[in-house]
């Protein structure tokens, strides 16, 4: 079997929701300047009024000569260039199946973007091999890697883009726990530049979902890489009370000691990683002893294969590797392969699946505050053609422009 055509699929749509889609945004590393904290940062989905929002994702399809076709995505239109510009002489002619060797040869040739977007497009030209894979074999991907390990992995309810009006909060939190979560995450909008008001809103969001939680349910916080070690320190000890089960990305994700630092001291479990890349980017940090919980993200750090690495030196290191969002359908094959020792949780970005799942026919949902192992062969997903209303091939060419 060989790849005969890599295709760049650029889809139309209409998703219809409340509006608006964004309540709220997270704090992020730029808004120290304020000409950006005071902007929105929001423009996707694309509102067009009434409750309805453009989408207008781009998905990867692989191709072969036996009439196999592994699919992945969405993916941004970086990667998109990428894949079209760099990758493709890789890919076709070749055997999809040796996905080791595919992987090396875009590695290498990534020697200056082993990081960022370019990893990104390894990434997804890895989980549509795998999902190549599994639909020529007629297997889900989790038993080609080896599980299942478990019929049901808990998620936890990732709470970005939701209002962060206490009450709004509390209403939210009640949803989320009465859907059988037992754990959420929210995202802080304060950090140093805001000062002590700053520090009074975030407490106050936090105050919100313990109350409306209960002493038994966990609660996530995310910074957002937008902290920094004094008041990372601070907000620790103000956070103690409220119990947290960890706190996320605190400091910028190029500062591995100041993790350190922070994790050696803090009474709270410290998490990270959701923007490190291959394996040799999580030796590092566990090298160093950064953090409790590594959230690497299948869709960026290296795909289904690097993963796999990754979660290997996880249980080496005895620590735990959360998967950062998704693609879930994705992220669920692997966490199916791992043992819950290891690989405890799978995080449900609620706006975000909405957004990232539209065009698939069956999306992958938490029922019960679980999600089930996958049916069907590869990944088990598959494009809705009733939901797109146009399109079009994406082909950058040999100047780079479509």
């Amino acid at each position: 079997m060989r790849i005969t055509k890599v295709r760049l699929r650029q889809v139309e749509g209409v998703l219809e929701h409340p509006d608006p889609f964004w309540e709220e945004r997270l704090i992020r590393p730029v808004d120290i300047y304020p000409e950006f904290k005071e902007s929105s940062g929001l423009d996707y989905p694309v509102p067009l009024g009434n409750g309805r929002y453009r989408l207008s994702p781009t998905f990867l399809e692989i191709d072969t000569d036996e009439g196999v076709t592994g699919l992945a995505g969405p993916i941004y239109e970086n990667q998109a260039f990428y894949i079209d510009t760099q990758l493709r002489a890789i890919l076709e002619g070749a055997d999809p199946t040796a996905t080791e060797v595919l992987w090396d040869k875009m590695y290498r040739n990534a020697i200056h973007g082993r990081k960022g977007d370019n990893m990104m497009a390894i990434s997804a030209v890895d989980i549509a091999l795998w999902d190549l894979k599994g639909k020529w074999l007629g297997q889900p991907v989790y038993k080609l890697l080896g599980g299942p390990t478990r019929d049901r992995i808990p998620a936890y309810a990732s709470a970005l883009g939701y209002s962060l009006e206490p009450d709004r909060i509390k209403e939210r939190v009640k949803d989320f726990v009465a859907q059988g979560y037992t754990a959420t995450k929210w995202f802080f909008r304060e950090g140093p530049a805001d000062g002590k008001e700053g520090i009074r809103k975030n407490l106050e969001v936090v105050a919100a979902i313990r109350e409306a939680a209960g002493p038994d349910v966990d609660i996530m916080l995310d910074c957002w890489n937008s902290w920094d070690v004094p008041y990372t320190f601070k907000m620790i000890d103000l956070l103690e009370g409220f119990d947290p089960l960890w706190i996320e990305e605190p400091v910028l994700a190029d500062k591995p000691e100041s993790y350190a630092q922070i994790r050696a001291a803090s009474s709270i479990l410290i998490s990270g990683g959701e923007h490190e890349y291959t394996r040799w980017g999580f030796k590092m940090l566990m090298d160093m002893g950064a953090m409790d919980i590594y959230q690497a993200d299948i869709g960026w750090a290296g795909g289904i294969s690097e993963m796999m690495k990754i979660a290997a030196l996880a249980s080496s290191y005895d620590v735990k590797l959360v998967p950062h969002g998704g693609p879930v359908p994705a992220a669920a094959h692997f966490l199916f392969s791992q043992p819950a020792s290891t690989c405890p949780l799978i995080e449900f970005l609620f706006k975000w699946e909405q957004i990232g799942q539209f065009f698939f026919k069956r999306p992958v949902e938490p029922v019960n505050g679980y999600v089930a192992s996958p049916e069907g062969p590869g990944i088990g997903w598959e494009l809705d053609e009733s939901k797109i209303e146009s399109e079009r091939g994406l082909s950058y060419g040999a100047r780079g422009m479509p």
